[in-house]
């Protein structure tokens, strides 16, 4: 795993635009770039798909920033919001059928630990709410389960944003939407409580308007599952676009959660504690 995969052959590059070449030069790949240097390089292109104020993008350009290693890290996804910007950034990234990229980033995990017996390859699944709530939920706690040595980050807008604005199990009860006229039905589904239940050695739960939150959070949980096991980060990723809400409000709407029902939450094992400690 390295830089070189995500460069074009040289019979293509001149076809690829500007930006994207420069993003290739200078971006989370790059030697010093990181969380700390944020704002001063490209994690995505400009021209990106996302609508204008997306939080979940947001909340991938600054999980990104915050990779540890990104040089070794692959990141698995699936359809939905996330991929417009995971499928245009400079990060080793596999699209996976709806809901079953924790199932595929485990099997990935487990051949690099064979390949790469003794180096730190880190497998990063990162998707929305759909793809980890709802359409893959079974694969997504069976890999809690058994253990499997990858972090798992939901981007939560609390929604299908792409395909309508319906409501997901992760939309809070009572909440009214483009295909939920009448308001969600039954209260957000628990998947933070999930995660520590379901063998969890690290979980957090952060919005995007804490970055410096965030960006803690994300570092610790690829480190822990190096060696200890799965860990899980819920980011909180407003969508303006299907909560009618005017694009440049995004940060407002996620202090105002932050200050609610979405305030940081961060829980750590007693092995993921000891852990951490020794590195210290």
């Amino acid at each position: 795993m390295n830089t070189w995969i995500n460069k074009p052959t040289r019979a293509l590059e001149e076809f690829l635009q500007t930006e994207y070449q420069n993003l290739l030069g200078n971006g989370p790949f790059s030697e010093g770039n990181g969380f700390e240097k944020l704002g001063t390089y490209k994690e995505i292109i400009e021209e990106h798909s996302h609508c204008a104020g997306c939080g979940v993008a947001l909340g991938i350009r600054l999980a990104m920033a915050a990779l540890p290693s990104p040089k070794d890290t692959f990141i698995v996804g699936t359809p939905g919001c996330s991929f417009f910007s995971l499928s245009q950034a400079a990060v080793n990234y596999s699209n996976t059928a709806f809901g079953n990229q924790n199932a595929v980033a485990s099997g990935l995990k487990r051949m690099l630990s064979i390949r790469h017996p003794g180096e730190a390859k880190d497998v990063v699944v990162l998707v929305g709410d759909g793809g980890i709530a709802d359409i893959g939920l079974d694969m997504t706690l069976h890999s809690w389960f058994r253990g499997e040595k990858i972090t798992t980050i939901m981007v939560d807008n609390e929604l299908y944003g792409n395909t309508g604005g319906q409501e997901s199990g992760m939309s809070p009860q009572g909440r009214i939407m483009n295909m939920a006229p009448t308001g969600k039905k039954f209260p957000k589904i628990p998947i933070y409580d999930m995660a520590k239940q379901s063998g969890c050695c690290y979980t957090a739960k952060v919005a995007v308007s804490n970055p410096k939150a965030l960006a803690d959070s994300v570092r610790k949980a690829i480190i822990l599952a190096r060696e200890i096991g799965p860990t899980y980060v819920q980011i909180y990723t407003p969508c303006p676009t299907n909560l009618k809400v005017p694009s440049h409000q995004t940060l407002k709407m996620a202090r105002e959660a932050e200050k609610g029902y979405y305030g940081f939450e961060e829980f750590l094992s007693s092995e993921g504690e000891k852990f951490l400690d020794a590195m210290r």
